[in-house]
């Protein structure tokens, strides 16, 4: 049974701190070399936002959340899923199409629609995994393509099943009914907007990702198969399968990344659903250490840097794009930061170790007839 460590606690959370104090220091460095305000622009991210701001802060967490366990768990087992934001477009474009025709009544709708984008997100993952298997392609190089692919077959759908808006250049799929919009909780006091009501999808995400991965033997299978897949071959994991099932698990989850924008906010998927989801999950996902709270703390923060990016032209005139510079700053630091970290739990353990051999040694007797 595995016994808390205070040292296992402070190096875990070193890391992605040594991340944020980097990114602050490297961002201030640049502002001050273009001669824009440091203090103020400070001032305005690092400012408490407005109730309306706390939902919307929640709410891009939420997604956030989403498309970073589905990279988590293919990180889990070393396996890199770049695909994550074309299996989420395919998916919900399918889902969107799915849910436009009213086929069910409202809350069975939103359920079957769910279980349409998830199975999406894990055929089109299941391509990638296909070639890794039988024509050992490397999944980072088969993923990154079916994006682009995903991006034109999903454009070329859209423009046959799409309904154009009067009065707009926007073209989008049939809106779902009214009965099957979902309306948000309102969870926090003061905002006039409400957060999705699929953030309690996400929470049931985390949980079940959680209890896989740590309570059972598929997640035992996975994780072993990441840290070595020679120990995995000899102790009879069937390494193509799990390969199959985690890349396919991992684009069903991908599938569940538009739900929450698709009910609780645009209704109908077109060419202004957001984008890049999948790519900002791979960063969230580093950042929090592909731990379902480390994701929840990393999502949350990259939602904040989002949102408080708006006012920066207003407030310090400068352009609300020098939060990219921090992300940025953040998902290259935290990969050095993680390295030098582990280097430094291994040189620890090491010295405890031989300490331990030594204490042990002098402890010995002394074997008779030996000179004291």
């Amino acid at each position: 049974m595995s016994t808390f460590s205070p040292r296992k606690l402070l190096l875990a959370v070193a890391a992605p701190v040594l991340a944020l104090v980097v990114a602050f220091l490297v961002t201030s460095a640049i502002l001050l070399l273009l001669g824009d305000p440091v203090v103020e622009v400070w001032q305005t991210i690092l400012s408490w936002p407005k109730p309306r701001q706390l939902v919307q802060i929640v709410n891009g967490a939420t997604v956030y959340y989403l498309s970073a366990v589905a990279v988590a768990v293919g990180f889990r087992m070393n396996l890199f899923n770049i695909g994550v934001d074309g299996q989420y477009r395919v998916a919900v474009f399918a889902g969107a199409a799915f849910a436009g025709q009213a086929w069910f009544p409202g809350p069975l709708n939103v359920l079957l629609t769910i279980v349409v984008a998830m199975v999406a997100g894990g055929l089109w993952a299941s391509i990638a995994a296909y070639l890794k298997i039988r024509r050992g392609i490397s999944e980072v190089i088969s993923t990154i393509m079916l994006n682009a692919i995903a991006t034109g077959v999903v454009q070329w759908l859209l423009l046959k099943v799409a309904v154009k808006q009067q009065g707009s250049n926007t073209i989008s799929t049939k809106p779902i009914p009214e009965s099957s919009q979902l309306s948000g909780l309102g969870l926090i006091p003061g905002a006039t907007n409400k957060v999705y009501t699929l953030i309690l999808l996400a929470v049931l995400v985390g949980v079940l990702y959680w209890f896989v991965i740590n309570k059972t033997r598929f997640g035992f299978d996975l994780r072993a198969t990441g840290r070595s897949e020679s120990a995995a071959v000899a102790s009879g994991v069937k390494v193509p399968r799990m390969v199959v099932t985690t890349m396919i698990a991992s684009g069903a989850l991908a599938g569940l990344i538009g739900m929450p924008l698709l009910f609780g906010q645009d209704h109908s998927y077109g060419t202004t659903f957001q984008a890049g989801l999948g790519f900002a999950g791979i960063g969230i996902a580093l950042l929090g250490r592909n731990h379902p709270l480390g994701i929840a703390a990393a999502a949350l923060l990259w939602s904040f840097l989002d949102v408080q990016s708006n006012a920066l032209q207003i407030r310090a005139g400068v352009a609300s794009e020098v939060v990219f510079i921090i992300q940025g700053v953040i998902l290259f630091a935290v990969v050095i930061a993680y390295e030098l970290i582990r280097r430094a739990d291994v040189r620890l353990e090491q010295q405890r170790v031989a300490r331990e051999l030594s204490a042990t040694r002098s402890d010995a007797p002394t074997p008779e007839g030996a000179t004291a």
